[in-house]
């Protein structure tokens, strides 16, 4: 007996496009280009954002941490690094106490302008939390990480 050359998907769908990778990636796409067109008004990117965000509520994290939470790689992270610094919204010592970390800070315009930006970008979160039922937002939100969880294995 032949098997058959298409693999079984993980669940009943139509097609790829009911996929949940599928649907994941464009409510990422979606997310991200809404984002964006609010962050550019700012002269932000959203690592950039991401960044700002963190620093805010962790100042001194390194390059590779920031990196890591905000999802580029740490030479990526280093350039967004250098240009937020370049704008005078982080700072950062020139030099290195222990090994290569050069923890980073936010400066009062870093501040003042993560101010400025956080209801424009927080406006689009609200645009797609209403799509949701609120009785359904705790478990929408568990499902996200139980997801992300179960790929990081």
């Amino acid at each position: 007996m032949m098997e058959s050359p298409w693999a079984e998907p993980p669940h009943p769908a139509k097609d790829v496009t009911h996929h949940v990778g599928y649907l994941l990636k464009r409510a990422q796409a979606a997310l991200r280009s809404a984002m964006d067109k609010v962050l550019r008004e700012h002269g932000l990117t959203v690592p950039q954002y991401a960044t700002l965000e963190l620093l805010a509520l962790h100042p001194g994290m390194s390059n590779s941490d920031l990196a890591r939470a905000t999802f580029v790689t740490r030479q990526s992270g280093n350039v967004v690094l250098r240009g937020l610094q370049e704008a005078g919204l982080i700072t950062r010592p020139t030099t290195a106490d222990h090994g290569r970390v050069r923890p980073a800070h936010l400066t009062e315009e870093g501040h003042r302008r993560l101010a400025a930006v956080q209801a424009a970008v927080y406006a689009v979160e609200g645009r797609m939390v209403e799509a949701i039922p609120p009785q359904r937002m705790a478990a929408l939100l568990t499902d996200l990480d139980l997801i992300a969880a179960a790929l990081e294995k």
